[in-house]
């Protein structure tokens, strides 16, 4: 409704026939409202569909009822992660019925998204935000306080943060696909990461190494943007080297599907030569052929936790840390056992 026609808390007066003044105090809750006079205004207030304006309201208690989320990755690799589409339609589960707006802006790491927090909270343009893509001793987290802006972590930081956190375990899924090529047999796998300036990618390649070395395997990790691009080109590398790998763990479908590309490109039949794995379960790797193993998450799950929890912070509770569910791992038809070959002695290089 424009804010031209939309019925006023005048007219809300006028129909129950009290003072303005004593129909703020009952549509807020106050009190100094008789049961009887309370009563008479909601009735008045529903009969002529009144809803409180969102530009008023903000004027009148100074905040904007907006929450950012600014996402520091380059536009191409967020419009084929299919995990921030996810995420914020879980966010907007929960925004859209509590009144706060998302304010979404996309950046290049650095100075450009520092200056993108400062200019959201001089502009009063959101109360609090959500941080995502944690860094190893992120900034963020220093500023945003600084910023006296309300915040939830995705993931916990590896700094001191006075901001509640939603976590789930990064190295989980990564763990249960290297006990899953262990028992296939593979003895010689790579692990296609993340940047690691990423606390997320970070851990996965952790929890990659040390599994693969507690199984007494050959392990190489090459790092990428996450993107499907250097994803493909860290395959060819792997595969066209000296001592190919028989397994390769990705860190997220996008690029494992680049790499099934790639490894069928130099000839090689998936699983029979190259078994894959990927990380997030998109809908894309069940239909391949053949489909993808991969590490499922609930990404919408993570956000609606994630919106519902700065709404607490923004309320006032004091922070939290939460722990989600343990992904699991979604067995399909790219993992196969390890193709024979000749025998060369194990030990970790990762």
């Amino acid at each position: 409704m424009a804010e031209a026609s939309r019925p006023t808390i005048a007219d809300v007066a006028r129909r129950a026939g009290v003072s303005k003044g004593l129909v703020s105090f009952a549509l807020n809750g106050k009190p100094g409202v008789s049961p009887a006079s309370r009563e008479r205004i909601l009735a008045a207030a529903r009969e002529l569909g009144w809803t409180p304006s969102m530009r008023a309201r903000s004027l009148s208690v100074g905040r904007s009822f907006a929450c950012g989320l600014v996402i520091g990755r380059s536009p191409d690799v967020i419009a084929a992660d299919p995990f921030f589409p996810s995420f914020i339609a879980g966010l907007e589960d929960v925004f859209s019925t509590s009144g706060l707006v998302l304010v979404l802006a996309a950046v290049t790491p650095g100075r450009h998204e520092e200056q993108t927090y400062r200019d959201l909270a001089h502009d009063k343009r959101v109360d609090g935000v959500i941080l995502t893509d944690l860094r190893v001793g992120d900034p963020r987290i220093g500023i945003v306080d600084g910023l006296g802006l309300s915040a939830v972590t995705l993931g916990v930081p590896d700094v001191d943060s006075p901001f509640s956190s939603v976590s789930v375990d990064d190295g989980a899924g990564i763990r249960h696909a290297v006990d899953h090529l262990a028992d296939l047999g593979h003895g010689e796998i790579a692990h296609v990461a993340g940047p690691e300036t990423m606390l997320h990618a970070a851990r996965r390649a952790q929890a990659f190494a040390e599994t693969a070395r507690a199984h007494g395997m050959r392990a190489r990790i090459m790092t990428t943007d996450f993107s499907a691009a250097e994803g493909a080109a860290a395959t060819r590398a792997l595969l066209e080297g000296d001592e190919p790998p028989t397994a390769i763990v990705y860190s997220n479908d996008h690029m494992a599907v680049a790499g099934l590309g790639i490894a069928q490109r130099l000839g090689l039949t998936v699983p029979r030569d190259l078994s894959i794995t990927g990380f997030d379960d998109t809908d894309l790797g069940r239909h391949l052929h053949p489909a993808l193993t991969s590490v499922a998450t609930d990404a919408r799950a993570w956000g609606a936790v994630a919106a519902q929890t700065i709404l607490e912070a923004l309320a006032g509770t004091p922070a939290k840390h939460l722990d989600l569910d343990e992904p699991t791992l979604v067995i399909r038809e790219s993992t196969g056992a390890a193709p024979r070959r000749p025998r060369r002695s194990r030990g970790s290089t990762a």
